[in-house]
This record gives structure tokens, C-alpha cells and sequence, in this order.
């Protein structure tokens, strides 16, 4: 009895789980399917798949056909690899000092760092457009990584933190007993074991980041510094959508996160399910 009711719970685990995947790849398959049709039948048969009446490249060849659209993407891209890499970095040393070291002032400076979490940063809009503007970093991809870093590190060192401070003290009161100094602790050691809580920060890093329109339209709306999501906006417009190069454009722009997850996605699973499973 124990054995079959190990296998009907697994039988509806996995139920589940077909279930909900099925309904967070019907929006997935709905953009990408459209993106094949031709205008009319968009509207007309949004659920059917293209066929020879209906199939249609006209969105790709008038996304194609702009050359900066490349420089769209490759802006999208190096703002969200830099912005992972200083997050994730300056997340774990932060989080490192927080949960490692106690001085005077750790609670608070604790506190005031999960104030990033629980404030939007998009309430200081006009402050930080002045103070980018005087520093020149207006219309520029190093100002759009600055911000997406000072808005992302709250939350990278918060989980960060409750990851680091489960490690076992004695396997690092061992290392500094072998020599082992602090920075080497830190990067031989304590990082390669926070694998999965930092694919846990990428994603959740990532994806604001690259689906992102308020500061590139704020801070980078010029052109050769616009991303994928801003630029996708010029097919917008007041009377005339071209709904064939939006679904067109945000196809391609899935490409990214995609893959950001199938690489990520096992340790991704270990940081969610860390602990619920003795």
C-alpha cells in the first residue's frame, strides 16, 4: 500500500507539473506562432497553426531589414552579462561580510540594504536622470548597468545571505586552520557552493533586466544605445501597429532567457527546493 501510494502521489506530482508547464508555454507558443502569420490571420485565427494561406515572414524581413535592430540586441545583451557579473559579485561579498563577520552595525546596515527590496527604485527617477545627466552618463549603456546593478543587489544580497549563513562553520574554521586566508576562502570555497543560490539571483536578475523599458527609455533612448524591448517600440505607433514585427521581435528576444535557463535551470531547481526535502 505504501509503495502504490508513492507512485500515485509521484503519478500526480507529475501531473502537475505537465499542467502547469503546458500553461506557461501557451503564451510562449502563442507569440512565436503569430510571429509566422500574416496580418489577418492573427485576428482571425490566433490559436491555428500558420498554414499556406496564413504563413508569413513579412514581421522578420521588416525586422531584418532595419540594420540597427543587430545593435538593439547586442546592447540588450552586454547590459545584461556586466549587470549579472557585478551583481553576483558584489551580492556574495556583500553577503559574505553580513553573515560572516559580526561588527557594530551589521543588523542595521542589514536592514538598510533590505530597504532596496521593499522600495522601488523607480521612485527616484527624476533624481537619478539629474544625477546621471551630470555625470554624463545620459544615453550611455554604462549608466542603464549602473542602475540595474543598484536595483538588483537588495535582493542578490538577501537571498545570498540566508544561503550563507547555513554553511557549516566547521568546514571553514578548517580551511583557516589549513592557512587558507580569507579571499581564497571565500572564492575557492564558500562560492562554489553557492552555485545553485546564485543561479537563484541571476534569474531573478535577468529577467527584469532584459525585459526592461523604463530606464532605456529614461536614461538610453537615443539611437545605437536603445535595447531590444525600446526598440521593439518603433513598430508602435499612434494609429498603425505592425503586430507581424512585434511578435517577430519578441520571439527572438525569448531566444536569451531561453537558454539563460536551460543552463541554469538545474541549479535553479537545487536553490528553490533547498531544505524542503529532509
Amino acid at each position: 500500500m505504501k509503495n502504490l501510494s508513492s507512485k500515485l502521489n509521484s503519478t500526480i506530482m507529475h501531473m502537475v507539473l505537465i499542467f502547469y508547464t503546458l500553461i506557461c508555454l501557451f503564451p510562449v507558443y502563442l507569440l512565436v506562432n503569430n510571429s509566422f502569420k500574416s496580418r489577418r490571420a492573427i485576428f482571425k485565427q490566433p490559436l491555428s497553426l500558420p498554414n499556406e494561406e496564413t504563413f508569413s515572414l513579412a514581421g522578420y524581413l521588416k525586422m531584418f531589414s532595419r540594420v540597427d535592430f543587430g545593435v538593439f540586441f547586442y546592447n540588450s545583451i552586454s547590459v545584461t552579462i556586466i549587470t549579472l557579473f557585478f551583481v553576483l559579485l558584489f551580492g556574495a561579498m556583500a553577503a559574505w561580510a553580513l553573515s560572516e563577520y559580526k561588527f557594530k552595525g551589521n543588523t542595521m546596515l542589514g536592514l538598510y540594504l533590505a530597504f532596496g527590496i521593499m522600495i522601488p527604485i523607480k521612485l527616484g527617477t527624476v533624481s537619478i536622470l539629474q544625477l546621471m545627466n551630470s555625470l554624463n552618463l545620459v544615453n550611455s549603456l554604462t549608466g542603464l548597468i549602473i542602475i540595474y546593478i543598484a536595483q538588483s543587489l537588495p535582493l542578490a544580497i538577501w537571498i545570498l545571505t540566508e544561503f550563507m549563513k547555513q554553511l557549516s562553520n566547521e568546514l571553514k574554521e578548517a580551511a583557516r586552520c589549513d592557512g587558507v586566508n580569507e579571499y581564497q576562502l571565500f572564492f575557492y570555497i564558500v562560492l562554489p557552493l553557492l552555485r545553485p543560490p546564485m543561479a537563484t539571483v541571476g534569474v531573478f536578475t535577468m529577467v527584469p533586466v532584459w525585459n526592461d523599458l523604463w530606464w532605456p527609455l529614461i536614461l538610453a533612448p537615443s539611437n545605437g544605445k536603445q535595447t531590444v524591448i525600446l526598440g521593439m517600440q518603433q513598430y508602435i505607433g499612434q494609429y498603425v501597429t505592425n503586430w507581424n514585427a512585434i511578435f517577430a521581435s519578441l520571439s527572438l528576444a525569448l531566444i536569451p532567457v531561453i537558454i539563460f535557463y536551460l543552463i541554469f535551470s538545474r541549479q535553479l531547481i537545487r536553490s528553490i527546493t533547498s531544505g524542503a526535502v529532509k
